[in-house]
């Protein structure tokens, strides 16, 4: 083992005997070694451990008070969950001793009286298998890290790219690009006032914004038009709900499954008579979010076909379509976070 790993190593020194102790300091120290613990009180190990964090403990197997069976009882329970050696120091010649000490977590055993040269090797065998153990475990924290840092970048990109798609489409009829954005925090504030777990409304929030990527599919003169659009121009705008959802469909990340969820759903009606016929519970509970936050979007914003309307007169439409074009309890939950945003 390299002489600068002898030199920051700690060792502690369990033994009832003083001159023990006395005797295994020098040698230790004559070897190189300067961070050096004892105590000749067995009941002291454990308090010792915590204050001291040994790389190594130097332990006499019997004691008054604790035996060294019982030191390594105590260890177990508050060490941390490293390779914490301990060199068992006897003149308990028996194979039972020697079994009790290796079951109890004793990775070596060594007979009194010992042969100092004998001590310093089996010590340094230990020790070079304690700074390995920890080299490979902060490798370990070092590659983990690493791994963490990539995927949180891998997930940032992930959400550019979504957020930049979802303005990409909103852009043809919406030219401050602002619609998704919004739509993805109300959607957020609805699923939170239902109770939705954090984790469901951080994906509720990032997938809503995509709900009209579909309008890509959509020609501008439609998309566009000023004036009322005939029946074949609406039936074609409808399609718009299967384009996005084709677009994100066959994805095996969640935000995006959600997203084609979502974008399928969130034109369907409470009572059946939305884009596919889905109603009620049959529609999937975000798409009706979604369903609830993008209609008052829409009205409160100005189009090229239409003024935007007052909040109030917005709420007031959401709450007339309750049960109609949108879940009772959802517009419920609407008008909660209305009332707790609106001007005292």
């Amino acid at each position: 083992m390299p002489q600068q790993l002898f030199s920051r190593a700690r060792i502690l020194i369990v033994d009832d005997e003083p001159t023990n102790i006395e005797l295994l300091r020098r040698l230790l120290e004559r070897a190189g070694f300067t961070r050096i613990q004892a105590t000749s009180d067995p009941r002291e190990a454990s308090a010792l451990y915590v204050e001291f964090r040994p790389d190594l403990i130097l332990l006499d197997l019997h004691m008054p008070h604790l035996d060294g069976l019982g030191v390594m009882e105590q260890l177990n329970q508050i060490a941390e969950a490293t390779y914490l050696p301990i060199l068992m120091l006897t003149g308990d010649l028996s194979a039972e001793a020697r079994r009790d000490a290796l079951s109890r977590g004793a990775k070596d055993f060594l007979h009194k009286p010992f042969s100092s040269d004998e001590v310093l090797l089996r010590i340094g065998t230990l020790l070079e298998t304690r700074f390995l153990y920890l080299q490979i475990q902060n490798q370990n924290q070092m590659l983990e890290a690493k791994v963490r840092e990539r995927t949180r970048e891998l997930e940032a990109a992930q959400f550019e790219i979504i957020e930049r798609l979802a303005k990409a489409a909103e852009f043809r009829d919406d030219n401050t690009g602002q619609h998704t954005e919004r739509v993805g925090q109300t959607a957020a504030l609805i699923a939170k006032q239902m109770g939705l777990s954090d984790a469901q409304v951080s994906l509720i929030r990032r997938a809503a914004p995509l709900h009209d990527v579909g309008k890509i599919g959509v020609p501008d003169a439609i998309l566009l038009k000023l004036g009322k659009l005939t029946a074949d121009e609406f039936n074609l705008v409808k399609t718009h709900t299967a384009i996005g959802a084709r677009i994100l469909s066959g994805s095996r990340f969640p935000i995006l499954r959600l997203a084609e969820e979502i974008a399928f759903s969130h034109h369907e009606r409470w009572d059946g008579d939305g884009y596919a016929g889905m109603m009620r519970d049959a529609i999937p509970l975000p798409g009706r979010i979604v369903a609830v936050a993008d209609v008052f979007d829409a009205l409160t914003q100005p189009r090229p076909y239409k003024e935007a309307w007052p909040i109030t007169e917005a709420i007031a439409e959401i709450d007339r379509q309750r049960g109609h074009q949108f879940d009772p309890a959802l517009v419920d939950a609407f008008l909660r976070i209305m009332e707790r945003q609106a001007p005292v």
